[in-house]
């Protein structure tokens, strides 16, 4: 920050702000025909209508295949997706859905559960709990889709590792947790309203207070898709701290990183910010995500920033 006076920004980004509570903008599809097995998902990062079911171009299997899925969005919401294909000429109507994996301390239940009908898929969101057992040797899981007085177990395919990227770095936090907690403050300040202008946020570590917790070292900060370092590529603190210190507050000086309208449309990345970090002698990494009150603030500054009217 230069010399002249700081304003905290306020809660400016009326668009915004709705944008990031509803959900609008980059979130993922549920529904989709099925087409060859072998298609990829459709893309997180725009909004898709589904189309009519088109011919089937083999005959159906007259089986149901599950696979994991996680956008941006449903990372942000705590959360990932099983789609259910359903290779069948007939319609399914799940009563329940169940992921089953050793990884998890307990069955995770799918929600809106609705119509599959067949030669169809639909994603099915699946709450991530918070604490996974971080000792399970387990490296997949099972789907348990009751339907019609029925009860069929099936095989799941995690082809980007949701699960397991998941679970590693939650674990992770836990341990970090253990030394000191990291999140951003609500304000964003700004060296002068309107266009042009560079903000700063504010990496909070606030130590755990337990006594030989261990020490925590943050390396360096990537910027995000609409927010990064004014100066350098990314922001690097080598912040060091241990659990009986007192709070570190790591100013970063911060402009946006593009100024395109689709930007502002990222629910899920817009503000979650990657730390690089050692725990003791120990290398990892954790996104860190901006409450909603900051990101309408700093997605507000952005606005500001570019030009936009508030």
């Amino acid at each position: 920050m230069n010399g002249r006076g700081r304003a905290t920004l306020g809660l400016r980004a009326g668009v915004a702000a709705a944008l990031l509570t509803l959900g609008v903008g980059c979130s993922s599809a549920t529904e989709e025909p099925v087409a060859d097995p072998t298609t990829p998902p459709p893309s997180p990062s725009v909004i898709t209508l589904s189309p009519l079911p088109a011919a089937p171009s083999s005959p159906a299997t007259g089986r149901l295949y599950a696979d994991l899925r996680q956008s941006s969005r449903d990372a942000a919401l705590g959360r990932m997706e099983v789609w259910i294909r359903n290779d069948r000429e007939r319609d399914l109507t799940p009563t329940r859905i169940t992921y089953v994996d050793g990884r998890y301390r307990a069955p995770l239940d799918g929600e809106r559960l609705r119509l599959n009908p067949g030669r169809s898929i639909r994603g099915y969101p699946l709450t991530l709990p918070r604490r996974p057992a971080c000792d399970s040797t387990a490296t997949s899981g099972r789907v348990i889709v009751e339907h019609d007085g029925r009860r069929e177990s099936l095989p799941v395919e995690d082809e980007a590792d949701v699960v397991a990227r998941y679970v590693t770095t939650t674990c992770f936090r836990l341990d970090v947790d253990a030394v000191a907690a990291l999140s951003f403050a609500d304000e964003v300040e700004v060296d002068q309203p309107g266009e042009g202008g560079i903000g700063t946020l504010v990496l909070r570590i606030v130590p755990s207070g337990r006594s030989g917790g261990g020490v925590l070292t943050v390396d360096s900060v990537s910027g995000t898709p609409l927010l990064s370092s004014y100066q350098e590529p990314v922001w690097t603190p080598d912040v060091t701290v241990r659990s009986t210190d007192d709070e570190v507050r790591v100013e970063l000086s911060v402009h946006p990183a593009r100024c395109d309208e689709h930007v502002f449309m990222e629910s899920g990345g817009a503000t979650a910010f990657r730390v690089r970090l050692h725990l003791g002698d120990r290398p990892g990494e954790l996104i860190v995500r901006m409450a909603p009150a900051g990101a309408s603030n700093a997605i507000g500054f952005a606005r500001d920033s570019c030009g936009y009217a508030s």
